[in-house]
């Protein structure tokens, strides 16, 4: 009997699966309207809202749903707010760079006006002096660099570059420093002579006066200057078709394609041990800057900070500009080279050896006449005046 009852019970309790005395439906849900054991209520089902009341298990209300999310949203706008720091910070330091450095560059009064000065002419014309003072070596320099104890300011490399307004490759032209020209109140004498006579100022206004050509911005650099930005590039890679020993230089090169740093670089360029003494120093001289300035404005030159800071710093530490000039100006003569130039040196009639002057070089004056004739009006150098390539 007893048996019996007890079995009734248990099938009553159990339901498929289901505890009913618990107030817990089949499946384990709880039931409604059924007291749990010891009179107190049993649990309460919950509605398809999430509160308590008909309709089975809690279902997620749209701000419990909407809270998943956020914590992702949250890292995105954290990483895009350290973003966009860094760059402010970025952007500020390089400003701020480019203003310290523009404040750094040496300037002089290099272009000054004068009665007769030729007036403004298209494009954008630069002179470039490679000057040969010592003042600013230390001894242990002067002896790396073999450059002598030689006092004064003279000029060793005078060159030109026109940029066009317009699409077209530059003009870079060679002047070799023994051109006899007329300087202003010095009668006849080769023209780094004036920049002996009175600087910067009067080397200009010879310029001017013996090519026609108006000068816009002026640079200048000395030999301490020159090897350290070749260093600080990283050496120039140069090919050599001759031996090349020179020790008033300080140069020995053997033939073949080489990285040149700033000492063999200096020599390279400053060289006058050949057939042709100085016009072949122009012509390397153009050479070298071509693959010096295309490897400044390289890529892989200004990607990489240990090569651009160092040239940024070296470039302001010996470079000399015209008053007026600035940092990118600098800048744009630098890329108006990187792509290539078209090189020249000024036409060559004879170099004859004239008293109190010494071996000077004359121009032909016809074709002197045509290669600034043709950069005074913006027009391609005549293809004539060109050299032949090699």
């Amino acid at each position: 009997m007893t048996d019996t009852r007890t079995g009734r019970l248990m099938n009553a309790g159990y339901q498929q699966g289901g505890y009913q005395q618990g107030g817990y439906r089949q499946g384990g849900q709880p039931r409604q309207g059924r007291p749990a054991r010891g009179g107190q209520p049993g649990p309460q089902p919950y509605r398809q809202d999430g509160y308590p009341g008909q309709g089975g298990r809690p279902k997620q209300t749209a701000a419990y749903a909407q809270a998943g999310p956020r914590p992702p949203i949250r890292r995105k706008r954290r990483i895009g707010r350290i973003i966009g720091v860094v760059l402010v910070l970025l952007l500020v330091f390089g400003v701020g760079l480019w203003f310290y450095v523009d404040g750094s560059l040496r300037r002089i009064d290099a272009l000054t006006d004068y009665e007769g000065r030729p007036a403004d002419t298209p494009g954008t014309n630069w002179l470039l002096v490679g000057s040969d003072a010592r003042d600013d070596l230390t001894e242990e320099q002067k002896q790396d660099l073999s450059t002598g104890d030689a006092g004064g300011r003279r000029t060793d490399t005078i060159m030109l570059l026109h940029i066009p307004e317009g699409s077209g490759k530059s003009t870079l032209v060679s002047v070799p420093r023994d051109s006899y020209v007329d300087i202003p109140g010095n009668d006849k004498n080769k023209i780094n002579a004036a920049f002996a006579f009175g600087g910067p100022p009067l080397l200009v206004q010879t310029f001017e006066g013996a090519t026609g050509i108006h000068v816009d911005h002026y640079m200048e650099i000395g030999f301490g200057g020159f090897a350290g930005i070749v260093d600080a590039v990283g050496g120039v890679d140069m090919c050599i078709d001759e031996p090349m020993k020179d020790p008033l230089a300080g140069l020995d090169l053997q033939p073949g394609c080489q990285e040149l740093d700033g000492a063999q670089a200096l020599g390279f360029v400053r060289s006058r041990a050949f057939a042709t003494a100085d016009l072949q120093r122009v012509e390397n001289q153009r050479k070298f800057l071509a693959a010096l300035t295309d490897k400044a404005t390289s890529f892989g030159t200004l990607a990489n900070p240990f090569r651009a800071f160092p040239l940024l710093f070296a470039g302001t530490d010996s470079i000399s500009v015209n008053s007026d000039d600035h940092l990118h100006h600098l800048a744009g003569m630098a890329f108006a080279m990187g792509g290539g130039v078209d090189t020249v040196t000024v036409p060559v009639g004879s170099t004859p050896t004239l008293p109190g002057a010494g071996s000077v070089v004359q121009w032909d004056r016809e074709n002197a006449l045509r290669l600034f004739g043709a950069l005074e009006k913006d027009e391609p150098v005549p293809a004539d005046l060109l050299p032949t390539p090699k």
